[in-house]
């Protein structure tokens, strides 16, 4: 009887809860969404990878990160939804991809500390626009610091070359 409520508990907990972006995440993606490809109805469809090919990627691809957005239509593009550490928690970030595999948007989503909410900038994300797969981003060589939030920079920097290069290597296998 035990094990009964407790797999009922679980199944409840699971379905209020739910899988994939949390919801006040999803709110944000879905009006960065609209905004990027100027669109108000879409659908965006989970993509998912084996774990064999997961366990070669630099940014682990959950089946719940990844998405394909597309119009009643066509293919419009491609969103990643993250994490990346800053000093003491971690913050959720966006990259949207154009139907190419080339970044059009990038937007902090959830900053939660007290310095280094900076990286948030337009002016700072903007460093990031045009980059694809074939790209590497580095804090030392191409991607401005930003006096007080060097960590955040650090991270989202290592996340959005991680990022990268998953899109490469998804690319060459054939998965995008």
């Amino acid at each position: 009887m035990k094990l009964v409520r407790l797999s009922a508990s679980i199944i409840l907990v699971l379905l209020f809860c739910g899988f994939g972006i949390p919801k006040g995440v999803h709110k944000k993606v879905v009006k960065e969404v609209e905004k990027t490809f100027e669109v108000m109805d879409f659908t965006m469809n989970p993509i998912t990878v084996t774990n064999d090919l997961n366990a070669e990627l630099p940014s682990k691809i959950s089946g719940s990160n990844l998405y394909r957005v597309f119009d009643e239509t066509s293919l419009l593009g491609y969103v990643f939804v993250d994490q990346a550490p800053s000093k003491t928690a971690k913050f959720d970030y966006l990259v949207v991809f154009d139907q190419d595999l080339k970044v059009v948007n990038s937007k902090i989503l959830i900053y939660r500390e007290d310095y280094g909410g900076e990286i948030g900038s337009k002016r700072w994300l903007k460093q990031f626009l045009g980059k694809t797969g074939g790209d590497r981003v580095s804090h030392e060589t191409n991607i401005d610091a930003i006096s007080g939030a060097t960590i955040s920079v650090r991270s989202m920097t290592k996340s959005m070359d991680n990022l990268l290069q998953t899109v490469g290597i998804l690319q060459e296998k054939g998965q995008l």
